[in-house]
């Protein structure tokens, strides 16, 4: 039986927003920016844009038997906002209508995937596609432009992730991760593999447990922190999944196609500044999982 709940929480979700589209300024590694030495800045912290605000969630909790079918436990979801297509105000704005058939307007669903790697002229329309039609968009995984703006933006940190962006070598690690899902044989004992259609979606391997938070094995970052039971695979409430895709792209995970390929040093420290700590009411252990929202008393903003 299915248990859905709309309700709200406080904002779990951590980035440090004016840094990801600052050119990707990452305040941690600002010192070695090619503005920062200029500036003279240190290395600062995160700051977490989205702290302090309130969600309204439609949480829906599902038996997985209800959602995968035998010999094939990984799924695949997005999410998707349509409107209708005529809307009209009075000329004082003090009442509206809408009315016409209703149209996507907005989709996900790995995070960040319209903002960082779809371009600025692609955004509309990407976000009036299906899934299934994202070959089209596949070009700009295969080459992002942060993977080529990183080594321009902090001189000398990326050497590896430079000669690789050079080469015009297609990143078949993101397409995997981003656009199909991994399949077996790349990671030991693990997929998340959906098929060979490209297609922006979350996807699960529900065959993998949870992993307790008080784990040892337990990591916010997810796959690369170690954590198959976190993002990439599936996206819970706590993981870093900013700094998860800036290594990724930054070249952290290459390795797995390319075995030869050295890491450059400066990548585990490549992060935004944030962590679960980053969000000021924690997380719940039951469902929803979202934190008690804020009052408006105590957070007007």
């Amino acid at each position: 039986m299915t248990n859905p709940r709309s309700c709200s929480g406080a904002e779990e979700f951590y980035v440090d927003l004016g840094s990801i589209f600052d050119l990707g300024n990452l305040r941690p590694l600002q010192q070695f920016n090619v503005f920062g030495k200029t500036a003279g800045l240190k290395s600062a912290p995160g700051v977490n844009a989205t702290n302090r605000l309130n969600v309204h969630s439609i949480a829906i909790q599902v038996p997985i038997s209800h959602l995968t079918l035998h010999g094939r436990p990984t799924i695949g979801v997005w999410t998707s906002a349509s409107r209708q297509r005529v809307r009209v105000s009075s000329e004082e704005g003090r009442a509206s209508f809408a009315s016409g058939p209703f149209a996507q307007v907005s989709r996900l669903g790995n995070p960040l995937f319209n903002e960082v790697i779809v371009p600025l002229g692609k955004k509309d329309y990407w976000n009036k596609q299906q899934p299934a039609h994202d070959e089209q968009f596949a070009s700009f995984v295969a080459h992002p432009e942060l993977a080529g703006l990183l080594p321009v933006l902090y001189p000398g940190a990326f050497p590896h992730l430079a000669t690789l962006d050079k080469a015009g070598t297609a990143r078949a690690d993101l397409e995997a991760i981003l656009l199909t899902g991994i399949p077996s044989g790349l990671i030991k004992g693990f997929t998340n593999f959906t098929g060979t259609v490209q297609a922006d979606m979350l996807r699960l391997n529900t065959s993998i447990p949870p992993t307790p938070a008080n784990s040892k094995t337990f990591s916010i970052l997810g796959l690369i922190g170690g954590d198959p039971a976190g993002f990439p695979n599936g996206r819970r409430v706590v993981d870093d999944v900013v700094t998860i895709e800036l290594r990724a792209v930054a070249g952290a995970v290459f390795p797995l196609i390319d075995p030869g390929y050295v890491v450059d040093t400066v990548v585990p420290d490549v992060t935004d500044g944030l962590t679960g700590t980053s969000v000021t009411d924690q997380p719940v252990a039951a469902f929803p999982y979202l934190g008690v929202p804020y009052d408006g008393y105590d957070n007007p903003s």
